[in-house]
């Protein structure tokens, strides 16, 4: 049933396993699905999407397989007319009230059905098309407490339900990244195990399951020492300048990877365009509030690892010569894509996530020291499918 729908999903990149999809079969053979198409799809969903990231995903692949199934879609000349709303006209609240506030959802359902058959042209300000600034149980930016919303914005978020819209673009993977995003990516980042010393306070479920079937049944409880995540993340990112427009993006990167509290240490500093002889205590880049770098090299140790933050856009000579910091008052003896070398040949992993769009890694301002950081370190775009293959990479070594 639906075999090629399952093949398909597949060819557009979901990890649909076989037996989530035999799972999808047996909930459909207990009618979980509601004998309707839109049943079906809700239930597929459920079963089949694994991240928030793949419901954009799902939805296309849904349309694409079933855009030859007669549905009971808002026609696209009525969504037109809808997304140039006209003004609420006057209205009398107690009127609309008692007209239609005894009707189901089933009923106005049917009732919008009917609608869609019969209407032929633009309706506003009325209570009976399906339209806009007026009191009907269907349209938008009018009044109707017990109606639906077909297209248009949500003002008052009374509606019982909304057609015509997807809720998930902002989840594809080629969006930046927002806090949530952030703070799911990284809990990839951990490799958890265990303390040689320390009390054993924590309950082994598996091994008190195996005691206890050993033991004929009787309960026989097992302890062990609690897993930690021993991962520790050295954190630099590029400040001011043409990071600018990103500064927002980069905070929420910071707090996320503060508030996850489960690094075993994280270590942050701050560059301006490339890190030279000193990394700063904050995103202001002032002289007296920084740190040696050499003195970073040597006292945190190599099994950190580093994410660069930043869009490595720069005159060459920032990158490439000596005395070529941005600073006037710092001359750098040592050239920046030395110091990039340095430490990544320090530490065991090291990643460099560019907030801006990898088109422009190769042509426009900038571009040619992207490429040079890219081919030193490895380079990954700051959304949600580059973030968690550049931690994927920190953890596996694997690009």
């Amino acid at each position: 049933m639906f075999t090629d729908f399952f093949y398909l999903l597949r060819l557009h990149g979901m990890k649909v396993s076989f037996n989530e999809w035999m799972t999808l079969m047996e909930a459909m053979e207990k009618g979980l699905h509601q004998s309707s198409l839109t049943g079906f799809y809700y239930l597929a969903r459920a079963i089949l999407v694994k991240t928030e990231a793949d419901f954009d995903k799902f939805d296309g692949t849904f349309l694409e397989y079933f855009k030859d199934v007669e549905q009971k879609e808002i026609p696209k000349e009525l969504l037109d007319w809808l997304s140039k709303p006209k003004e609420q006209k006057e209205f009398n609240k107690e009127d609309v009230d008692a007209a239609f506030g005894g009707m189901s959802p089933e009923d106005i359902r049917k009732m919008l059905e009917q609608r869609l058959k019969e209407q032929t042209e633009r309706h506003d300000g009325g209570n009976h098309w399906v339209g806009t600034g007026g009191t009907s149980l269907f349209g938008n930016s009018g009044y109707n407490p017990n109606g639906f919303r077909v297209g248009g914005e949500s003002t008052r978020r009374s509606a019982l339900q909304v057609a015509a819209e997807r809720n998930y673009r902002d989840f594809r993977e080629d969006k930046a990244l927002e806090m949530r995003q952030f703070q799911m990516a990284f809990r990839r980042l951990r490799q958890f195990s265990t303390k040689d010393t320390g009390p054993k306070d924590v309950l082994d479920l598996d091994a008190t399951i195996r005691e206890t079937c050993d033991n004929a049944g009787s309960l026989s409880l097992v302890f062990g020492r609690p897993r930690k995540n021993t991962v520790k993340l050295l954190m630099l990112f590029d400040s001011g300048g043409s990071m600018w427009p990103y500064t927002q993006l980069c905070t929420q990167l910071f707090q996320s990877a503060v508030k996850s509290n489960h690094f075993k240490d994280l270590k942050v500093w701050y560059f301006h365009n490339c890190f030279y002889d000193y990394l700063y205590n904050s995103p202001s880049c002032y002289t007296y509030d920084s740190v040696n770098t050499e003195w970073v090299l040597d006292n945190i140790k190599s099994d950190y690892k580093v994410i660069v933050v930043g869009d490595a856009s720069m005159a060459p000579y920032e990158l490439l010569s000596k005395g070529g910091c941005n600073d006037y008052y710092h001359y750098n003896d040592t050239p920046g894509i030395d110091w990039i070398r340095r430490v990544n040949a320090r530490y065991e992993k090291m990643i460099w996530l560019n907030p801006t769009s990898p088109e422009y890694w190769e042509r426009g301002y900038g571009s040619e020291t992207v490429k040079i950081v890219k081919n030193t370190v490895p380079m990954y775009h700051l959304s949600v499918s580059g973030l968690e293959a550049g931690l994927k990479y920190l953890i596996s070594g694997k690009l």
